[in-house]
């Protein structure tokens, strides 16, 4: 069965309060929406928070075929192979979300405009707002 997955973190300064949000939709158009309060993070973590959120969720549900669609660039270019990540902060979160990724049969990331995000965008809030 085949997922797409947006995600988007929040972080109220940066280091500061921080959320995940992931929005599950599956083949028929059936919408998960998840939340998770994450302390004190930075943006960046909190993005990687929510990717894993995600997966973590769609690895529950037996998806197979998953689609992430993130609009943080760095996020996107890091698991894409195009930057290095470098921040001693991310290298575990990004190791971890390597592995589940690799989990699944088929795996596309892109990134999207923050236009096209703004469900996953307030459910990260959402998760701060409701700690």
């Amino acid at each position: 069965m085949k997922w797409v997955l947006y995600c988007d973190g929040a972080s109220r300064g940066n280091p500061g309060e921080a959320g995940a949000g992931a929005l599950l939709i599956d083949e028929k158009g059936h919408e998960i929406s998840l939340t998770r309060y994450l302390g004190k993070k930075t943006n960046n973590q909190a993005e990687y928070e929510a990717l894993l959120l995600g997966l973590e969720e769609l690895k529950k549900r037996g998806a197979v075929e998953v689609e992430v669609k993130a609009d943080s660039e760095l996020l996107v270019r890091q698991l894409n192979g195009q930057y290095r990540v470098k921040h001693e902060g991310l290298v575990p979160l990004y190791k971890q979300a390597k592995d589940v990724l690799n989990s699944f049969a088929k795996v596309k990331i892109r990134h999207i405009p923050r236009e096209q995000n703004k469900k996953a965008d307030r459910l990260s809030n959402e998760a701060i707002d409701l700690k």
